[in-house]
């Protein structure tokens, strides 16, 4: 692969990545409620999610999904309706921000694994994006494995170190301005946007 084309595919990939939706609210919520560790375990394991997509991208997962819609609206709903959950979840909790604050246990740190990797997997729109992405650099006749792996480690590094840029910098604003006591209303304000964002991945399906 030349590095003029990896140039422009890191390019798509950083500005894919920066993109605001459910992945930055995850990884927020994390950074928030719990600590830059939590937002960085977010941010792996939803770039291992990217990764994987990216990899099953070149496998020809995207051409199945597009003859099979059902499947692929199946995922999108789940998705929905998972960020749903996480909305619901930050509204009816009624723990303080600073008890939250406070849990740096393993099973905090799996609840960060698993929603950053749910929050990607769960969104079959990445394959459909990675394979038109790809198919812009690649002649499918011509990929070797070298270039297959060059592409999908670009895709997942970005993207965590992305969101590993995010965790660190909410962190650190959380202790600066102590939003910690303003706890209350990020959890509305996180709970409605997850809600949002479940709702507008239902209408753009319709």
């Amino acid at each position: 692969m030349e590095f003029t084309a990896w140039l422009s595919l890191a390019f798509i990939c950083c500005v894919g990545a920066m993109s605001p939706g459910p992945s930055l609210a995850v990884v927020l919520r994390y950074s928030l409620y719990h600590s830059a560790q939590h937002g960085i375990v977010a941010s792996l394991s939803h770039g291992l999610g990217v990764g994987i997509y990216a990899s099953l991208s070149l496998l020809g997962l995207a051409s199945l999904i597009e003859q099979f819609p059902l499947v692929y609206q199946g995922l999108v709903y789940a998705g929905a309706a998972y960020l749903a959950y996480m909305g619901y979840k930050i509204l009816s909790s009624k723990s303080s921000g600073i008890e939250v604050a406070k849990e740096h246990d393993a099973k905090s740190y799996f609840a960060a694994a698993k929603d950053g990797f749910a929050i990607a997997f769960l969104n079959p729109k990445l394959a459909i994006f990675f394979l038109a992405l790809f198919s812009q650099f690649i002649d499918p006749e011509a990929l070797t494995l070298k270039t297959a792996v060059i592409m999908c480690m670009t895709v997942l590094v970005i993207d965590a170190l992305w969101y590993f840029f995010v965790s660190v910098v909410t962190a650190s604003a959380r202790e600066r301005f102590d939003l910690t006591a303003k706890q209350a209303v990020i959890d509305k304000l996180l709970g409605c946007a997850f809600l949002l964002l479940a709702a507008r991945v239902v209408y753009q399906t319709i």
